[in-house]
């Protein structure tokens, strides 16, 4: 098996240059850089990762806690943090919360423990005071705590545009089906945006609440039956604050000859690659650069863990226009 010597042997240069390449510390330029990578990969070597982390007292392993990393929005937005953290040479330890208080308390200490450089917050349950005690680089996904950096979109601007887009379209009653609003988490600004847009252009409007705990299929087509279905004789526009809830809506529709969106029109939340996969219909839905946001996450860690300047983020968001409105 190759050593760090016969990679600098078959370079040309010494061992504490291969170092200074693997290491990206001190400036070499890119013929030696290229000599060093091309005797690297000539040798298949590669450096060992307990000797690296010893030697800069890291770990390069990031944690994770997200909702459900099964909800196509987590799970396009874990793959594109994973992705990033690999091109910076971190490894991501993923914690599924599941919405469950206690079991995130439990991850939270379990990465503490384990001496992650830094967490990734995406779950939402734990009061803000146990992430200011959380001693690690942190950074916080559509939530606002004083003094963490937090990476979002524009969730108001997309509420306005969901409800502006059912308005437009003749729309005169309209339902919204949002988060709880006893979270004090960012996507709950899409609520906000609805109402102040139905009271700027004299629209009737109601506000549904769907359980956060729960965000599996399976869930929002018996929330649709259950507490959906009694309003949709008195409504002609729905918007929801995922894509989930939106086809479930849609299913429900077809299936009780509910015309769509002859009389009611739907508009859906992420368009996360669920909705894009949807040919039949395509759902109309508020897109959020999901991408984007994880590779921003991660980069604004690592930023954090090598102790520069971490700003909020909030991205922009866009109207795709589908079938259902």
């Amino acid at each position: 098996m190759a050593n760090i010597k016969d990679v600098a042997k078959l370079a040309g240069v010494s061992v504490t240059t291969v170092s200074r390449v693997m290491n990206n510390t001190n400036y070499i330029s890119p013929q030696t850089r290229e000599n060093v990578e091309q005797a690297m990969k000539a040798l298949d070597y590669h450096p060992h990762q307990i000797a690296r982390a010893l030697s800069k007292k890291q770990t390069f392993i990031l944690g994770a806690i997200i909702p459900d990393s099964s909800h196509p929005f987590f799970a396009q937005l874990l793959k594109s943090i994973e992705k990033k953290a690999e091109q910076d040479g971190y490894k991501i330890l993923l914690c599924n919360s599941l919405n469950n208080k206690e079991k995130e308390a439990n991850y939270v200490q379990m990465l503490r423990e384990n001496r992650v450089d830094g967490i990734i917050m995406g779950s939402h349950t734990l009061e803000t005071s146990a992430y200011k005690d959380i001693d690690r680089p942190l950074i916080t996904f559509e939530r606002y705590i004083d003094g963490i950096p937090h990476v979002s979109s524009d969730n108001y601007m997309g509420g306005q545009l969901a409800t502006k887009h059912l308005i437009d379209q003749g729309c005169k009653k309209l339902l919204h089906i949002s988060g709880p609003s006893r979270l004090d988490i960012l996507s709950n600004r899409r609520a906000d945006a609805f109402k102040l847009t139905c009271m700027d252009h004299n629209i009737d409007y109601t506000i549904i609440e769907y359980e956060y705990t729960k965000i599996n299929f399976d869930y929002y087509q018996s929330y649709v039956q259950d507490v959906v279905a009694p309003y949709l004789e008195k409504i002609d526009g729905i918007f929801c604050s995922n894509d989930y809830i939106a086809y479930a809506i849609y299913l429900y529709c077809i299936k009780h000859n509910i015309s769509i969106p002859g009389q009611i029109k739907i508009i859906g939340y992420d368009n996360s690659t669920f909705a894009q996969v949807l040919q039949t219909p395509r759902l109309t839905t508020i897109a959020q650069p999901i991408e984007l946001m994880g590779e921003l996450l991660c980069d604004s860690l690592i930023q954090l863990i090598n102790k520069k300047d971490v700003y909020n983020q909030q991205l922009p968001v866009q109207l795709i226009k589908g079938e259902t409105t």
